[in-house]
């Protein structure tokens, strides 16, 4: 191809042929400002999509009650979807409820779900499964019903302050009208030896993605979704973000005799090599996964002791396993469930003279839950502590809903919509 020089412009030379005499013109024609401000016209789009990530992002926090962080990503930003955006998140903030009463703060728990009713229920531990479990066809309505009838996830670092004195605050949670705060939790998200091929998941994973997802075997096939309790609220807020208090998800109470979520991490247990020290690696993997998308973590002892029968001594003993060997996978935390919902003390406040009270508090604990189903919340406020109590949801509990013998349920679900064991 020959090349003819047609013009000269400040020393840069144009080129003319019929391939690049158009697109050199409109080059030159841009930097000669015969086309108005580049300059301007790149800062005006970057603004907009700026503008468009505020309010995109503005949208999601308000969808999860986070109004002051809303508003406060919108500041700067001009136009008309962002006036409107800001009165309707100023109209929203109006007419929240202040939860403000720790008394109040409802609290159901589970356990792991069962995936295949027919192999537990048929297992060496069947009638431990009917008792203490409830399968994932029965949460899945539990779930929409929850979310139908208002109520929203917490957790407690959305109530709960602790200073570095080890003082405790109450944060009050705003909503709107009509809904409700709810925390919950699952026990023994440890996925024992015991539960292997009797219908259970095998333990959770982060999938390609990032996301958490259980493994689950079933005959041989090994399958990865969504088969326990994490994964599936995690999937149900990606659909309803508004049940979900700022990102909000539950509370996992780690044991640590056969590891933590799935991975068989104890070296106590398992010894001190190497796969251990893998599978410990692994198991942090998930719970910095968990952490990051709203799911907190709790102490249930190492080995799941009865902590009302427990001396002193065992329960340091105890304590002190729990720290070495999951504390360092899960992260510290202030929050302490009972095993068996065992409590340390009697419902009048804990005192100095309870020597557990006193060592589990110097151990870095200042929340603590029991088990109490005779009402639909109780809490215990004082400076060192807060004490909460849980409703079991499990084999047991449903049947006395369905029986008439214990109807605490009813204010969080209609049981007999789904509940059909025995028929």
């Amino acid at each position: 191809m020959s090349f003819n020089i047609h013009k000269n412009y400040g020393g840069v030379a144009v080129i003319k042929t019929k391939k690049t005499s158009l697109v050199i013109g409109l080059i030159l024609g841009a930097g000669l400002g015969l086309y108005g401000n580049i300059d301007d016209d790149v800062m005006a789009a970057k603004t907009d999509s700026q503008t468009t990530k505020a309010v995109k992002q503005a949208k999601s926090l308000s969808q999860q009650y986070q109004y002051k962080e809303a508003k406060s990503v919108l500041s700067g930003h001009k136009g008309t979807t962002v006036d409107h955006l800001k009165k309707s998140i100023n109209k929203q903030q109006s007419k929240l409820v202040t939860w403000d009463d720790p008394t109040k703060i409802s609290h159901l728990f589970y356990h792991s779900l069962i995936v295949d009713p027919g192999k537990a229920f048929s297992s060496k531990q069947a009638q431990g499964y009917k008792d203490y479990m409830v399968t994932i066809d029965e949460f899945m309505p539990m779930l929409n019903q929850l979310y139908d009838n208002g109520y929203v996830l917490i957790n407690f670092k959305d109530i709960i302050s602790i200073d570095k004195q080890g003082k405790v605050t109450f944060k009050p949670v705003k909503l709107p009208e009509g809904k409700k705060p709810l925390i919950i939790s699952q026990d023994d998200v440890n996925y024992y030896e015991y539960m292997k091929n009797s219908g259970f998941a095998d333990k959770l994973v982060v999938n390609k993605q990032g996301d958490v997802k259980n493994k689950y075997t079933n005959n041989g096939q090994k399958k990865i979704g969504d088969y326990d309790m994490v994964p599936i609220i995690d999937t149900f807020i990606k659909k309803h973000p508004d049940f979900s208090y700022g990102g909000s998800k539950g509370v996992i109470a780690e044991t640590g005799y056969n590891g933590a979520l799935g991975y068989r991490s104890s070296e106590s247990q398992y010894g001190d090599t190497k796969k251990t020290h893998r599978e410990a690696k692994k198991a942090t993997k998930v719970a910095n996964a968990m952490k990051k998308e709203g799911w907190q973590f709790a102490s249930h002892s190492w080995g799941h002791i009865n902590m009302t029968t427990a001396s002193v001594d065992d329960i340091k003993k105890d304590t002190a396993l729990w720290q070495k060997e999951v504390q360092p996978i899960v992260g510290k935390t202030p929050v302490l469930i009972f095993p068996f919902g065992a409590d340390i003390g009697s419902f009048t406040n804990y005192t100095n003279d309870n020597a557990k009270y006193t060592y589990l508090k110097s151990s870095g604990f200042s929340i603590f839950d029991n088990v109490d189903a005779s009402q639909t919340s109780w809490g215990q406020l004082t400076n060192d502590y807060y004490r909460n109590a849980r409703i079991n949801v499990d084999g047991i509990r449903l049947h006395e809903t369905m029986t008439g013998e214990n109807t605490v349920l009813n204010d969080f679900f209609n049981t007999k919509d789904f509940y059909h064991r025995g028929k």
